[in-house]
């Protein structure tokens, strides 16, 4: 089973395609148009092979990869993948303008944090919760 860092901003689905000099995989422009990710900018990348009906090893992963094209090519808002109340530990990414921590839940979603700071990992609550964002207070802070 892969296990998943609550610092994932996207999971998606796509093919490797080559041309003359590199292998490329495509990422959706709904991905820039959200600010997921901004061009120019370096992301990790971790590559899983897709399960497929002509798969015979024994030992692959049965979860289904999911297809983020689909979902931003919907036009559909997903609900937001925190509820208020929710206790989480997360690692804080970077500081916002009023310096509060700002940390990327599943799919990228935002949460500001009150006073956290950068690669600070906290416990924290999740005060409100709105359609882009959600805000949170410090529950502990990790040593």
């Amino acid at each position: 089973m892969v296990s998943i860092p609550d610092r994932l901003q996207v999971l998606i689905t796509s093919q490797l395609t080559e041309t003359e000099e590199r292998l490329q995989i495509e990422v959706p422009s709904e991905l820039v148009d959200q600010a997921t990710v901004a061009p120019g900018e370096v992301y990790q990348i971790a590559v899983l092979p897709a399960e497929t009906e002509n798969s015979t090893d024994n030992h692959r992963d049965t979860t289904t990869p999911v297809d983020a094209s689909a979902a931003f090519s919907t036009g559909k808002k997903s609900e937001p993948p925190v509820t208020e109340g929710e206790i989480r530990t997360v690692t804080i990414d970077t500081l916002g303008d009023q310096g509060d921590g700002i940390t990327r839940v599943e799919r990228g979603f935002v949460v500001i944090v009150a006073n956290a700071k950068p690669d600070e990992e906290v416990t924290i609550k999740i005060e409100t919760v709105q359609s882009n964002v959600a805000f949170a207070s410090i529950r502990e802070r990790r040593e």
